[in-house]
């Protein structure tokens, strides 16, 4: 059994970060979100702008999805932090950048990336690669979901201190869990300290997607389920609010794609709108 990191991180991370760098090469000015540091991690074969999934017009609502969700998610964050929170964890963290576009905020506050051992093995290595690596306070913290550790307790041991208020980002993570371990991410959120905000996104239930749509996201779920991660949770806006406050957060609302059109895309001169499909939950301690 060859026990080596992986050569390659997950191809949805892959993804995601292509989308985030395409848009700043086929969209028009200004770019919701600023981010090419991803493409310097993955350093893909040229001509790689010319993949399917990156097709100019056939992915251009999952790209706008992709740039409009970080872009939410990044004002939240940098909005907590400016109201003194020094805690930034995130779930499944992939290829995230925050810390290497934010060195000013890194240096200050400490973030914790979590995601499965050999991801992070992979990022650690391109990051030394890059000479990305020596960004401030920013802690890895592998855990091994599939043996059942526990990212909170793991979070602790590598530094976290559960005494003090954090920001927590999720996204793109629900749709591959159960509704159980849904469930249990949200109560193990509850538990930390009071003025804690979560941010995390789901997908919604396909009669819930436009009609037009819904071929294209239907293609979407077979190829992740060929691909070994096929999409296990759906939930309607009041559905998720609901098992927040269930799980025991005083404080739950749903951010719709309807308002973040309207905060990031409104009055663009190219049409670029997310696609349905994915929503936010806010919830805070």
């Amino acid at each position: 059994m060859n026990n080596a990191p992986k050569t390659i991180p997950d191809h949805t991370a892959v993804r995601v970060a292509l989308w985030r760098a395409i848009h700043l090469q086929l969209d028009a000015y200004p770019p919701v979100f600023k981010d090419d540091v991803g493409l310097k991690l993955i350093a893909p074969e040229e001509g790689w702008q010319k993949r399917g999934d990156m097709h100019p017009v056939g992915t251009k609502g999952y790209r706008a999805s992709i740039v409009g969700r970080a872009r939410f998610l990044e004002d939240l964050v940098l909005e907590q932090i400016q109201k003194g929170v020094d805690q930034y964890v995130i779930l499944g963290a992939g290829l995230d950048t925050f810390a290497q576009r934010h060195p000013e905020v890194a240096s200050k506050v400490r973030i914790f990336e979590i995601d499965q051992p050999e991801t992070q093995a992979w990022k650690k290595k391109r990051l030394n690669e890059t000479r990305l690596d020596t960004i401030g306070h920013l802690q890895f913290v592998p855990v091994d979901f599939e043996a059942g550790e526990s990212w909170r307790e793991k979070l602790i041991q590598h530094g976290f201190n559960p005494n003090k208020p954090a920001v927590i980002a999720s996204t793109g993570v629900t749709m591959y869990l159960t509704l159980e371990a849904n469930i249990e991410t949200l109560k193990e959120v509850t538990k930390f300290a009071k003025g804690s905000t979560l941010a995390m996104t789901y997908m919604v239930p396909l009669d819930l997607i436009d009609p037009e749509e819904r071929p294209g996201h239907q293609m979407v779920y077979e190829k992740a389920k060929a691909a070994g991660t096929p999409f296990i949770s759906f939930f309607r806006p009041e559905e998720m609010t609901a098992l927040a406050l269930q799980a025991g957060f005083p404080n739950a609302k749903h951010v719709s794609r309807t308002q973040i059109i309207e905060k990031y895309f409104k009055g663009r001169t190219d049409g670029l709108e997310p696609s349905t499909g994915e929503e936010f939950l806010v919830a805070s301690t």
